[in-house]
This record gives structure tokens, sequence and C-alpha cells, in this order.
């Protein structure tokens, strides 16, 4: 199994999902692994919209992070273009979720991403996306 990490760049180091600077991130690391990006995560009190569930705003970001962390790991910089999210279920809080992100087509300089939120235990889909990311000049 092909398995690829990737430490960040100085100009990444604050994101709040993914970096290792930001005081209030999310801390999230994410791999490769045969292709996909993949990455874990629980959801705590301080991610909560409502009593109990994960804000749709921190699970958005969830997604966005893991489908450009497939681009990210790779060596290439692009920005979310554009993004449709599907919430299928309320995510609670303490909840252990597996990240997965995966290209589904390029061309030229656009890359067009899906992902999923997944429960650890029972391979529930909680939300997924599709993305659009135009590679950085």
């Amino acid at each position: 199994m092909e398995k690829r990490t990737a430490g960040l760049g100085s100009e990444a180091n604050h994101c709040f999902v993914c970096g290792p600077s930001n005081p209030i991130g999310l801390h999230i690391q994410f791999r490769l692994e045969d292709g996909v990006c993949r990455a874990e995560f629980t959801p705590g009190e301080t991610h909560m919209g409502y009593a109990q569930v994960t804000h749709g705003g921190i699970v958005f970001s969830l997604l966005d992070d893991v489908m450009a962390n497939w681009l990210w790991l790779q060596g290439e910089h692009a920005f979310t273009a554009k993004a449709d999210i599907r919430y299928r279920a309320e995510l609670p809080i303490h909840t252990q979720v597996i990240l997965e992100g995966r290209c589904q087509k390029r061309k030229g300089r656009l890359t067009v991403m899906a992902g999923k939120v997944i429960g650890a235990e029972d391979e529930f889909v909680y939300a997924e996306a599709t993305a659009s990311f135009m590679q950085a000049l």
C-alpha cells in the first residue's frame, strides 16, 4: 500500500484545519494512501453548533481540506473554485470520523474532487462534497 505524508510549507502552517502552528486549529494530519487523501478526526465541545452536534461549518472545513490536501500532498497548490456539500445527518460530537478525498477528473488547471466524512465505527456517511479546485499560477 502506497502511503505518503508531507510536512506543511510555511505558508500553510496556520491553516485552521491542518496547520500545526494554529493554536485554535484542528491539527488534522492528512496522508495519501493508494491515491486517496485520508485523515481521522473526533469533534469535541469546542466544535458544536447546537447541543451535542458538530457545527456544519466545521464539517465543511473538513471536507474542503481533505479534498485540497489530495493536491497539496502531491506538491500542487490550488484553491477552491466551487463546492457543493450534502449533509446526510447531524454529526454528534465525540464521534470519530474518517475523512476521504478522491480525484474525480482533471482538465488543465482544474481538478474536480469528491470528499466524504465517514463514521469510523459504522461507516455511515455524515456528509459528502464535490468541489472544483483551480491550480494556482
